[in-house]
C-alpha cells in the first residue's frame, strides 16, 4: 500500500473499479475486419487513420484519462500489495499490514504446506489459497508431521545401535 491513509486507499480502490467498468476494450485498428490481425493493441500511426484522428464511430484509443488512481495502482483489489513467494526465506520479509503473498505455481506440496503454516503464524494473507486446497493441505500437513515423527523415532532407535547392528 503506497498510501498510508486507509480511507483514501479504499476510495482510490473504489474509483479504480468504476474506471475499469467504463474503460473500453482497446483494439487494433481493423482487427475486426481481418482474421490475420489480432485484437492486441497497436497505436494507429497512418496519416489518414480515422482512429488516430479520434473520429466519431471509431474505437477509442488509449489515453492517460483511462488510467487508475496512483494510490491504487499495482494493488490487489483487496488493497494489499502482491508478493510472489517461492520459498520460506521470501516470506520473512513480508509486512502483513501492507502486503499479501501469492505462492508460485512451481512450489511443491511440502514447501507449500510450510509456507502456508508460516503465513498463518505471521497473519499474512494468502491470495491463491482455495477452499478445496485448504482441506487438501491440512491432510498433507498431517502426513508430513507423521513422517517427521517417524523419522525422529527411527533416529532415536538407531542411536543405541553401533555400525555392526549390535547394542
Amino acid at each position: 500500500m503506497k498510501n498510508k491513509d486507509p480511507a483514501t486507499l479504499r476510495k482510490a480502490l473504489r474509483l479504480r473499479e468504476q474506471i475499469k467498468k467504463k474503460r473500453p476494450d482497446f483494439v487494433r485498428q481493423e482487427s475486426w475486419r481481418y482474421d490475420r490481425l489480432k485484437e492486441n493493441w497497436r497505436r494507429p500511426k497512418g496519416i489518414d487513420n480515422k482512429m488516430r484522428q479520434k473520429r466519431k464511430g471509431w474505437p477509442a484509443t488509449v489515453s492517460v484519462g483511462y488510467r487508475s488512481p496512483k494510490a491504487a495502482r499495482g494493488l490487489h483489489p483487496s488493497g494489499y500489495e502482491e508478493v510472489l513467494v517461492h520459498n520460506l526465506d521470501e516470506i520473512r520479509d513480508i509486512n502483513p499490514e501492507t502486503q499479501a503473498i501469492r505462492i508460485a505455481h512451481t512450489v511443491g506440496k511440502r514447501t507449500r504446506v510450510m509456507i502456508i503454516a508460516e503465513a498463518k503464524k505471521r497473519n499474512i494473507k494468502i491470495l491463491n489459497l482455495g477452499e478445496t486446497e485448504e482441506e487438501e493441505l491440512s491432510k498433507e500437513s498431517e502426513k508430513v508431521e507423521e513422517k517427521e515423527a517417524a523419522l525422529e523415532q527411527e533416529k532415536g532407535d538407531s542411536e543405541g545401535v553401533d555400525e555392526h547392528g549390535e547394542s
